[in-house]
Order: C-alpha cells, then sequence, then structure tokens
C-alpha cells in the first residue's frame, strides 16, 4: 500500500497517510485509459455543424435546358452537388458524438490514472488549507512551498471555499470537487492534490471515531 507525507500549506510534513491501494496501488490499464478518455472528450464535441443538401437549397426547380441537342452536358438541375450554390453531397449533418462507457470501465480507467501518478510521486496531501480568507498570494505561497510546480489539479470538497477562491485564479491550476474526479483530468495534470478528507478510498469522521467495542461491554452483552 502506497503512502506519502501529510503536508501543511507551509510545506512541512505533519505525518503520513497510506493511501488506498484499491484507488493508487494498482496496475494502470491503458487501453482502458484510452477508450475512457476518447469518449469524454467526444462528449465535449458540440455535433451543430450542418451542411444543406440539394433538397434544402433554394432554387433549382426548373431544368436548366432540354435533355438533347444543346451539345451540354445534360443537367437536372443548378442545385446539383457539382453546381456552384448546389448542395452538399454527403456533407456533416448535426450528430451526437457520446459513446457509451460502461461505469466499471469509468471507474478502472480513474483509479489506473491515479495509481499512475501516484507511481510517479505525483501525488500530494494536505490536511488542510486554512484560509481565513481568500488570498491568491497565499495560495501561490504554498504551493511554491511545498515544491508543486507545472500543471495542478486541485480537489477539493464543496466546503473548501476559501481555498477554492484562492487557487481560481492561478492558470496552471485546475479546480474540481473530490465527487467530479475524472480520468482525463488526472491525466493531463502534473500533480493531483487532495486535501486529507477528500482522498478516494479514505473513511469518514464518523467512521474513524467509532469508540471500539471493548471487553466489558462483551461480556455485559452476554
Amino acid at each position: 500500500m502506497p503512502s506519502v507525507d501529510v503536508l501543511t500549506p507551509a510545506g512541512k510534513t505533519s505525518g503520513k497517510v497510506d493511501l488506498d491501494g484499491e484507488w493508487f496501488g494498482i496496475e494502470p490499464n491503458v487501453a482502458v485509459m484510452h477508450q475512457v478518455v476518447t469518449a469524454q472528450l467526444a462528449a465535449r464535441r458540440a455535433g451543430t455543424q450542418s451542411t444543406k443538401t440539394r433538397a434544402e437549397t433554394a432554387g433549382g426547380g426548373a431544368k436548366p435546358w432540354r435533355q438533347k441537342g444543346t451539345g451540354r452536358a445534360r443537367q437536372g438541375s443548378i442545385r446539383s452537388p457539382q453546381w456552384r450554390g448546389g448542395g452538399v453531397a454527403l456533407g456533416p449533418k448535426p450528430r451526437s458524438y457520446a459513446q457509451r462507457t460502461p461505469k466499471k470501465m469509468v471507474r478502472l480507467a480513474l483509479r489506473s490514472a491515479l495509481s499512475d501518478r501516484a507511481a510517479e510521486g505525483r501525488v500530494a496531501v494536505v490536511d488542510s488549507w486554512g484560509f481565513d480568507a481568500p488570498r491568491t498570494k497565499d495560495a501561490i505561497a504554498a504551493l511554491a512551498a511545498m515544491g508543486i510546480e507545472g500543471r495542478v489539479l486541485m480537489v477539493l470538497r464543496r466546503e473548501d471555499v476559501n481555498a477554492a477562491l484562492s487557487f481560481r485564479n492561478i492558470p496552471e491550476v485546475h479546480l474540481i470537487e473530490n465527487g467530479q474526479l475524472n480520468a482525463y483530468d488526472v491525466l493531463v495534470s502534473d500533480w493531483v492534490v487532495f486535501t486529507a478528507d477528500a482522498l478516494p478510498g479514505a473513511e469518514s469522521p464518523a467512521a474513524t471515531a467509532a469508540p471500539a467495542a471493548t471487553d466489558e461491554s462483551v461480556e455485559d452483552d452476554q
């Protein structure tokens, strides 16, 4: 099971955390990642491109000239594809580019992407950002103190409002909620930065704080 240091915004180590092997310790499946990312990018396409066929082009109702006797090639309409201003043959029409991707495949692609970043040492965990107020200058200083450079995927919870407002103006940082984590954003980023409570597979605070049963309680039940 891989483990990483838990950092503070000042760049100091406050402890260690074991990453969930199901999310960060598998052998990346390159073929599945490719298929899922391709489907995700295809779904972004608007699919609104359109051309007019000869049936949709105005004019051309009359035959340009008689069939025989002119010495020219026979023509039925000036809106045929070979005419200037005519309809387009086999042109694009509005369509959906969405591809159906099974949920298990999407999940495997995300796990593979996270495992790939973890294997390269590109996963960072912060205990909490602790910004009292939104301040981009503090966010830039925190990344520099932790030694994080390049394109950064910042995974936050919905409650981390001050952190989101602090990082959103940094061009190299892409913000995302932990529930929206996906393989494409992980793969195009040099670093993936989590808060301790936004890690995939992390136990909920309620489950962690639940007291264990003691021998006395077991004896009482008996």
